[in-house]
């Protein structure tokens, strides 16, 4: 079987989030299972020389963007056993940044026009293009519109396509659909493309992929209610079973505690070495150093889907009362990092408010923490409960998308479970179940129970990678 994933961006070349874990985790899974995979990426300035000198310019075309044809070279080099191309254009992709530009539409449409165009060129005709994300919603469009009328070459090719998160639907004036994309105003509709006026780049991925997928079967479930679609949800529930959610993995290779560089000291269930890394890390940021003080940590953007606003209502209270430590990393909102840097003045013997993002630092904190706070709004999958799951750090969740699906509140009667979870987006409900899981870190025999549940689990991709399989076999039978 061959596949093609197209994406905005793919670890290790460029990531700003989740997506970029899984467009470099899962075609890795994918090819160990049988597949000749290929993976598509633009090529941004920010991708760091080590990648850049390794790669082959192997061919270059003209792709048209409304009026005018814009140059589209094609560089490739090998990762880790798969094939990554990379679409060249200074024009759209010489930037800092992935995304976040005036411009948004007219450079993805390039992207995604560009994705179909250069096939032939690189003789690549794959049976499924897996498309990730609004960034690449276009391609199974054009497919539709133009590309199958143009060439028999593009006839046999099917289409999926992954929300990995609703709520980021790539929507540009109509402009984009007909002057720069140069489809048909046919399928400017209600139906189609059209979204209160707008075309939604997202939506045409839902609409015209053969199957639908989402990153995890209780995130399928909201997207189809009011309160997650974000005015999608009457689509997406009339997709039935062209609609599957399927659980992220990680990259267990990378993600390991015995083999990780950046910790102190590796380890592989072993709660004493655990400790011992916390008690490196006590050091390292300047807090009392004591193995047997529970240490609670965050890794996060700074956002307000992450539930932050329980965090702060609750955190004085919790740490004036309960012995314990609580670390955060991460960046985002201006205030949500200057009321993390007052708190952590407010309490600095028990608090460590880290405004940044450094991977290492982050690696040690899943290494040396017990427990692993993510009380968020919503969570499509989620990747670092998992991170944290691997490394023995206990997480404490709110049951939504992913989290739901991956945690399961620990039971002190049958010993089951591998972490803590609670109900509604409550800042209360939130506080005891954090202090539920303290008893239980004071309680050795279910503490090592707990521990031990989340160290056995897996969090390989190597049953969701099946998943997609058996998806990709469906739409070709």
């Amino acid at each position: 079987m061959k596949l093609l994933f197209t994406a905005a961006e793919c670890v290790p070349f460029i990531k700003t989030g989740g997506l970029a874990d899984v467009i470099g985790a899962l075609p890795k899974a994918l090819q160990r299972a049988g597949a000749d995979i290929r993976v598509m990426l633009p090529k941004y300035r920010g991708i760091s020389d080590e990648y850049r000198d390794r790669m082959e310019h192997i061919g270059e075309t003209r792709v048209q963007v409304g009026w005018r044809q814009q140059f589209c070279g094609i560089e490739k080099l090998v990762e880790d056993g798969v094939t990554i191309y990379f679409i060249d254009n200074e024009y759209y992709f010489g930037r800092d940044g992935a995304y976040g530009y005036m411009d948004d539409g007219e450079r993805f449409a390039f992207l995604n026009r560009a994705i179909l165009d250069v096939l032939p060129i690189i003789d690549f005709q794959p049976d499924v293009i897996h498309c990730h994300d609004w960034h690449t919603g276009m391609v199974p469009l054009l497919l539709e519109a133009n590309y199958r009328h143009e060439s028999s070459f593009y006839n046999e090719i099917r289409t999926v396509f992954t929300i990995h998160n609703l709520l980021y639907q790539g929507v540009f004036p109509y402009e984009v659909l007909v002057d720069v994309l140069g489809i048909h105003s046919r399928y400017f509709t209600p139906e189609g493309v059209e979204y209160y006026g707008n075309v939604n780049f997202l939506k045409a991925g839902i609409v015209y992929a053969d199957h639908v997928t989402t990153v995890s079967p209780t995130y399928a479930e909201e997207i189809q209610t009011s309160y997650y679609g974000y005015g999608l949800d009457g689509l997406l529930s009339s997709l039935g079973d062209k609609l599957s959610g399927i659980v992220n993995g990680i990259d267990t290779k990378s993600y390991n505690p015995s083999t990780d560089p950046f910790i102190a000291m590796k380890y592989r269930s072993n709660l004493n070495k655990k400790a011992q890394n916390k008690m490196e890390l006590q050091k390292e940021l300047n807090l009392p150093v004591d193995a047997k003080i529970p240490m609670m940590a965050m890794v996060t953007r700074l956002v307000d889907s992450k539930g932050l606003d329980l965090v702060i209502r609750i955190l004085d209270e919790l740490l004036y009362y309960q012995d314990m430590q609580f670390v955060i990393l991460g960046t985002g909102d201006p205030s949500y990092e200057h009321w993390f840097r007052e708190a952590a003045n407010r309490y600095s013997n028990k608090m460590s408010a880290q405004i940044w993002f450094n991977e290492p630092l982050s690696r040690r904190l899943y290494a040396s923490s017990d427990m692993f706070l993510m009380p968020s709004k919503f969570e499509p999958c989620g990747i670092s409960q998992l991170i944290a799951l691997r490394y023995g750090s206990v997480p404490i969740v709110r049951e939504t998308g992913g989290l739901n699906d991956t945690v399961h509140a620990y039971n002190e009667f049958t010993q089951e479970g591998n972490g803590f979870s609670f109900k509604n987006y409550n800042a209360h409900d939130m506080m005891s179940t954090i202090k539920r899981a303290i008893s239980i870190y004071g309680q050795p025999e279910h503490w090592k129970q707990v521990t031990k549940n989340a160290f056995s689990g897996d969090y390989s991709w190597q049953v969701s990678a099946q998943q997609y399989v058996d998806i990709y076999h469906k739409i070709l039978d």
